[in-house]
This record gives structure tokens, C-alpha cells and sequence, in this order.
């Protein structure tokens, strides 16, 4: 397996931090629009089968050169969702793999944009699947955390847990905190914006996909491991346009602990317009606005050693029990930012979202997950999967998971 990261930002740098210690590849390009970044990454971790590039993101030309300058089987897309499509086209147009975490953008509905859905996350890259399977291709999509994880745990339930499932809900929280500011994201806060300002999507099996307003129907949710209750609240995500498509589940939803702080900060940003993507003229200089908020943040990646506390994914699946009696389960998976820190120089959030796509890319490369056509996490087998994760390295990557009876 040859790989191509495009991106060496927090999680692109976690991911070869995972995967050099793994001998599942031959050779891992990592590669940014800034060459000086992936070159820093490939000093530092010391590993022959590293390399750095230069690649251009926003153009599919530019990425299937790179692809096939390299031989590349397998690549995965860890920049900012707007450059999803590019990759994803360069990608096919160069025969390889294509791995992401999250999908195509979505835009609104025109009239009613808190009631019906317009076009969905992933609904670009869902519109070719048709010629991925013709072809014979895999774009494996939503394979990083949330989407991700919790998509692998929905397969799990299904499968060996539930005899029918009610709800498929989506629960993150954390307790992390920034030592030394008063606002600093610990994700990227262009995609941040992007999810928690779009009208936030529902799935009901007899009704289908619709919207709601951002931050509604605001839920207390206890978390494990003692990060304790947090305050959860609708935010549009992938694993709600994903989980219906391969699983029987009557309702899909997805909540995120945002916090009251960080909502208000969101809703300013928006109410003074800073959340547009549009360029508006300053001094002269074409800028978006998102983008300014971003350059003005501190970079996620930068931030590990002044964090503290546990972050939280996971899913809570209520319904029936194979033995037919009612049941409630959360599967979750916790990581400490001490330990990500300790073990990876990665904060805990950007290693576990890197984390699954590597683990992903193990499966593909030993034949144990195969496909072609545009699929979700949910449309492969997940023990597999959970098993690497939890095992003790060198045989997995020594990251347990839980399950609570709720």
C-alpha cells in the first residue's frame, strides 16, 4: 500500500504519527500546499518510508498528479471539507482509493431552510457512485471520528446488540480546557462554523431527512469516564445523512456539547457576518471572512500542551435487544489529552479523529474490509475494526472502547 495524506495540518500530522508505527504500507506521502509543514512532520518522526510534497488541494488535476507521481494506491483527504470534491475527483481520475472524514459541504434550502433539507453533506460524492462501482473504485467517505467512529459503532449495534433499533443518536462531549486563552477551538474552526451554523438534519425513517435550527432541543447528557454531564444540542453532521443508508434504524440524530460560551461566540460570528465564505474587499485585498476568524485562532495542532481533560464520542442506541426486550446502550471511546500527548506529541482530539482512518486503512490493506462504490463505515463489517482499536499494540493500537447499559 502506498498512502498519500493531503493535508499536514493537526490530523493529517496524527495520522503518520499513528501510522509509522504500523507496517501495513510501503511508502506514506504526506503532502500540503505548504511544503515547509510536511517536511517539518517527516524530519521529525524519522521513517524512510516518509516523504514530503507540495500538492495543491482545490484542484483534481494537481492531486492526481501528485497520485501518480508517487504510485499511490490510497489516499486520505484530511484538509478542510470545501477541498473534498477536487480530492475526490483527482482521486478517481488517478485510480486510487479515497479515504475522508468528512464529506461534500451542504447548502440550504432556499425557502425553508429550518424545515427541509437542500443539498445534503455528501450529496456530490453520492451522485457518483455509480461510477465508482463501475469502475471498480472505493471511496470509503466519513471514516474519522464522528463521522466515523460512531458509524462503526452503529454497525456494531445492529448487528450484535439490537434485534431493532428506535434511535441512533450521536452524543459528543468533552471536558478539555486551553490554558492561557479565552477562546480556542480545539478542531478546526472553519469546519466548526460550518457544521454548527447549518440547520442541523434529522433522519426519521417515515418522514426522511429534515432540518431544524441550530443549537435546538438542547439535552443533558452524561458522559463517562468522568468528564460528567454536558449540555448537547443539534448540529448538522454526516453520521445523519450515513447511518440510514446501511442500517435499519428508525431515527438518526447528532448532538454535540458545545457549551453556552462557545454558542454565543458562534452565533456573533454570524451575526456579524464573519461566518460568510464570500470574499468581501479590504483594502483592496479579496478575504473571506471565515478565513480571517481562522488565520486570527490559534492552530488546534499548536495547542496540545496547554490542554487539559478527556474528550468523548459515542453513540447511544436505544430499541430492542436481541432477546427482544428493551434496551439502551451508549458505545463510546475516550481519550485523554495527557495520554494522546504522552504517547503520539497529538491532542486528544485531533488523534482520535486520525486514529480511525488509519485503522481503516490497515483493514483495506490486509483484504479485510473490501468495496467499491461510495460507502460509509456502516457498510463493513465493524468487530474487525473495534478489535485493532482496543488491542494492546504491536497487535492494535492500544485505544479501549465502552459500552455502557443505559
Amino acid at each position: 500500500m502506498r498512502i498519500l495524506i493531503v493535508g499536514a495540518g493537526g490530523v493529517g500530522s496524527a495520522a503518520a504519527r499513528i501510522a509509522v508505527r504500523r507496517s501495513f504500507f510501503e511508502l506514506l506521502v504526506v503532502a500540503d500546499y505548504d511544503p515547509a509543514r510536511p517536511q517539518r512532520l517527516v524530519e521529525e518522526l524519522g521513517d524512510p518510508r516518509l516523504l514530503a510534497a507540495r500538492i495543491d488541494a482545490s484542484s483534481a488535476e494537481a492531486v492526481a498528479a501528485v497520485v501518480r507521481a508517487h504510485r499511490i494506491t490510497h489516499v486520505l483527504n484530511a484538509v478542510d471539507p470545501r477541498f473534498v470534491m477536487p480530492v475526490f475527483n483527482g482521486c478517481f481520475d488517478a485510480g486510487a482509493t479515497y479515504l475522508d472524514m468528512a464529506m461534500s459541504l451542504s447548502s440550504r434550502h432556499p425557502d425553508h431552510p429550518y424545515e427541509k433539507t437542500g443539498v445534503m453533506l455528501g450529496d456530490e460524492q453520492f451522485e457518483a457512485a455509480g461510477r465508482w462501482s463501475d469502475a471498480g473504485r472505493l471511496a470509503l467517505v466519513g471514516i474519522g471520528v464522528e463521522p466515523g467512529l460512531s458509524d462503526v459503532f452503529a454497525r456494531y449495534a445492529e448487528d450484535e446488540l439490537f434485534s431493532s433499533i428506535d434511535e441512533l443518536g450521536v452524543r459528543d462531549g468533552a471536558n478539555l480546557t486551553v490554558e492561557g486563552y479565552d477562546f480556542a477551538p480545539s478542531f478546526s474552526i472553519w469546519t466548526t462554523i460550518e457544521e454548527c451554523l447549518n440547520p442541523p438534519v434529522i433522519f426519521e425513517r417515515d418522514r426522511g431527512w429534515y432540518t431544524t435550527a441550530p443549537f435546538s432541543e438542547p439535552e443533558v447528557f452524561h458522559f463517562p469516564e468522568g468528564i460528567g454531564p454536558v449540555e448537547c444540542v443539534n448540529v448538522e453532521h454526516e453520521e445523519v445523512i450515513l447511518m440510514p443508508r446501511w442500517t435499519g434504524a428508525r431515527k438518526v440524530t447528532f448532538k454535540y456539547g458545545l457549551g453556552e460560551e462557545f454558542i454565543g461566540v458562534l452565533r456573533t460570528l454570524h451575526k456579524l457576518g464573519l461566518d460568510s465564505t464570500e470574499p468581501v474587499s479590504v483594502k483592496g485585498v479579496a478575504v473571506a471572512p471565515r478565513d480571517v476568524v481562522a488565520a486570527a485562532l490559534p492552530d488546534p495542532a499548536t495547542l496540545g500542551d496547554r490542554m487539559k481533560g478527556k474528550t468523548c464520542a459515542g453513540l447511544l442506541v436505544t430499541g430492542l435487544g436481541k432477546d427482544g426486550e428493551p434496551r439502551s446502550v451508549y458505545l463510546y471511546h475516550v481519550v485523554a489529552n495527557e495520554w494522546s500527548m504522552a504517547q503520539y506529541n497529538s491532542q486528544a482530539v485531533v488523534w482520535q479523529t486520525a486514529v480511525n482512518p488509519v485503522i481503516a486503512l490497515e483493514l483495506l490493506a490486509a483484504g479485510t474490509w473490501r468495496g467499491s462504490g461510495v460507502l460509509g463505515p456502516e457498510a463493513f463489517d465493524a468487530r474487525p475494526f473495534l478489535d485493532l482499536l482496543a488491542a494492546d499494540a504491536p497487535v492494535g493500537y492500544g485505544s479501549p472502547w465502552g459500552m455502557e447499559e443505559r
